[in-house]
């Protein structure tokens, strides 16, 4: 599918070159071009600097949170919980460790790191399935939960801002925190449906009970205050959480006398491995959609998409991040690229890129997910994971919207 999306981008922009040069007569074009091609490499290897400082500094910390045992103790903290919603899986089994850590890495907002975690966790359930080539239950759920992207700290997003010059690169904090949420609760309402799992056992109502009161209870709150006030306390909530939890996986570490620094050190090599193979991709889609932008291919489609929403009597400030959510289930690197290059068109606080990041922030690269977690384990019928898997990309997407129109207006 990857393959299938790149070499389209750079197709389709040929033969918008083409049109314009011999229909409208315009032969810079094809300069436009080449100097997008350039500009977005040395944009990649920029971009490149920051991610392996960010990476590297927050998988030092998060080995760190490990050696401390917080990872652990959060497992046994949601045990209970995981037990009921995939009784296929025997309590103490290793497998719900490492989904447990691999929910943790992705509410980090840890994308890359979180991967190899979740693999392992794939592994795991696997030794459990009776049909080795049909998805099981554990497995369906977790994959849905996990592509629904359930970030709290959107560290990537944040990194990407600031790279762009945004003032305040937690902005978004708040409107991700509450697109995600959506995502991740339509998800899991989708998966019990089908898998008709217990929702109404008291330990799963006491946790989502718990978990929408304080959402509710939130949301309250943000709806009395004025505009100005709620981004205040978006940007101050998500510098305030961001460093405190820095803080406390320091203190933990210091608590069970482990040595910090040296933890620190074998963590953040870790994230150097992980960072530096990013390079090419971030390269390849970022020219490809350098190219498609220059040669005003992409224009087309949303003035079109435009031309629709405004005849349905809508705003369409929308529609200029409408790429990042079309493309995220296919591939994150273009969705990536494309969120990038919204910032540098429009400028990283106009409403396109602040809805663009929070679109990245709060949807997965589903089909990719997928196709990389079950074909790592050999499953070929995936049954309703996908079905469920879109229906929350779907609601993150609306859910986006609707959140960034309150919050930005």
């Amino acid at each position: 599918m990857l393959n299938v999306l790149w070499l389209g981008f750079f197709l389709v922009a040929a033969a918008a070159g083409l049109f314009q040069w011999l229909v409208l007569n315009d032969a810079a074009v094809f300069a436009r071009l080449i100097a997008s091609l350039f500009d977005m490499a040395e944009l990649s290897v920029q971009l490149m600097l920051l991610l392996f400082g960010t990476l590297t500094l927050w998988l030092g910390f998060l080995r760190i949170a490990e050696s401390a045992g917080l990872v652990d103790w959060l497992g046994r903290l949601l045990a209970p919980l995981f037990r009921r919603l995939m009784p296929g899986v025997p309590a103490g089994h290793p497998a719900l460790g490492l989904i447990t850590l691999n929910f943790a890495a992705n509410g980090l907002g840890l994308d890359n790191a979180a991967t190899p975690i979740g693999l392992r966790a794939m592994h795991a359930l696997q030794t459990l399935n009776p049909e080795p080539r049909t998805a099981t239950n554990a497995q369906i759920l977790f994959l849905v939960l996990n592509s629904s992207s359930l970030t709290l700290l959107p560290v990537t997003i944040f990194m990407y801002r600031a790279q762009q010059g945004a003032p305040d690169p937690t902005l978004v904090f708040l409107p991700i925190l509450l697109a995600t949420s959506a995502s991740t609760l339509v998800g899991l309402l989708s998966v019990a449906l089908m898998q008709r799992l217990r929702l109404h056992d008291p330990v799963v109502l006491a946790w989502l009970g718990a978990a929408v009161l304080a959402l509710g209870g939130f949301m309250a709150l943000l709806a009395s205050l004025s505009a100005a006030a709620v981004a205040a306390l978006s940007s101050l909530l998500g510098n305030l959480v961001l460093f405190g939890v820095i803080i406390a996986f320091l203190l933990a570490g210091a608590w069970k006398r482990i040595p910090v620094y040296e933890q620190f050190v074998e963590g953040a090599k870790e994230g150097f491995e992980v960072c530096k193979n990013l390079l090419p991709y971030l390269v390849a889609m970022l020219c490809a959609i350098g190219v498609l932008r220059a040669s005003g291919a992409l224009d087309v489609l949303l003035d079109g998409i435009r031309w629709l929403v405004q005849a349905a009597g809508l705003d369409t400030r929308f529609v200029d991040a409408l790429p990042t959510a079309l493309v995220k289930p296919f591939s994150g690197s273009a969705a990536r690229a494309l969120m990038i290059e919204t910032m540098q068109h429009y400028g990283p606080d106009s409403f396109p890129a602040l809805l663009a990041a929070t679109v990245q922030g709060s949807t997965e690269t589903t089909f990719y997910v997928l196709a990389v977690y079950f074909g790592a384990v050999g499953v070929q019928r995936v049954r309703h994971t996908v079905g469920c898997a879109l229906l929350a990309d779907v609601a993150g997407v609306l859910a986006s919207i609707g959140v960034c129109y309150w919050f930005f207006g």
